[in-house]
């Protein structure tokens, strides 16, 4: 019985990691650029059954939920009409510096001014190499091609590096939308057939009806983990209060 309630518990606790995905997936439903988790399920320990149980006969520990990586699959372009704004079209990252010095990824391409005129992202991480505007440059006068190249008028302040890894979905997340290139991941090398899209954001790719079915299913199985504590315990009572 003890057994039981262990297989139970652990169920309980893989269907509430679940859960809490796919509340952070709809939370960031409007995020520009951001990407779902996928979460996926895994046996625990195996054991030989007890007496009695034939040969090869094994039993488990329960499940644990395992966040796999993330979908990286392009999320719908919505025409914003505001200069600063860029989707990127095809298999890239935009490249940041953030505060501490380290390059950081990201798909969202809102970006700013800051007061000394370099551009960065939403959240505050610089672009790097750095983009900088000349002073008083208005963002009615700013171009950004589909290479990268920002171009003030006729001049060319800069130009937004766009890089790619090998493997996305092993890129390690750093909050804010941000994404830190790993061992499993490779690193970040230029990307050649990724192209900018002025004038246009990323969305996220939650699919909020998937989503919603998906906290419906994971709230049954919480549900049903539970009601197996409940019966475990009945059992336990009933036996505990047998008499010889």
């Amino acid at each position: 019985m003890l057994v039981g309630l262990h297989s139970a518990a652990t169920g309980l606790m893989a269907q509430q990691e679940r859960l809490d995905a796919i509340a952070n997936d709809i939370a960031n439903v409007s995020t520009p650029g951001y990407k779902r988790l996928r979460v996926g399920f895994r046996d625990l320990v195996y054991q030989q059954a007890g007496m009695g149980a034939g040969p090869g006969v094994v039993t488990g520990s329960g499940a644990a939920a395992q966040v796999i990586g993330r979908s990286f699959q392009a999320g719908a372009q919505l025409e914003t009409g505001r200069p600063l704004d860029v989707a990127i079209e095809g298999d890239g990252f935009i490249r940041v510096r953030r505060a501490e010095g380290t390059i950081a990824l990201t798909r969202d391409g809102s970006l700013q001014v800051t007061p000394d005129g370099r551009l960065r992202t939403s959240t505050g991480e610089l672009l790097d190499p750095p983009v900088r505007l000349p002073a008083g440059a208005s963002e009615a006068d700013i171009s950004i091609g589909a290479d990268g190249t920002v171009r003030v008028g006729n001049q060319v302040a800069g130009r937004i590096t766009l890089v790619r890894v090998t493997a996305p979905e092993r890129l390690a997340a750093a909050g804010d939308n941000l994404f830190l290139p790993t061992a499993a991941s490779g690193q970040p090398v230029a990307a050649g057939d990724a192209r900018l899209r002025q004038g246009f954001l990323e969305q996220s790719n939650v699919d909020l009806s998937e989503a919603m079915v998906g906290m419906i299913e994971a709230q049954r199985g919480f549900q049903l983990a539970s009601r197996a504590i409940t019966v475990q315990d009945e059992a336990w009572g009933i036996a505990n209060g047998i008499r010889r």
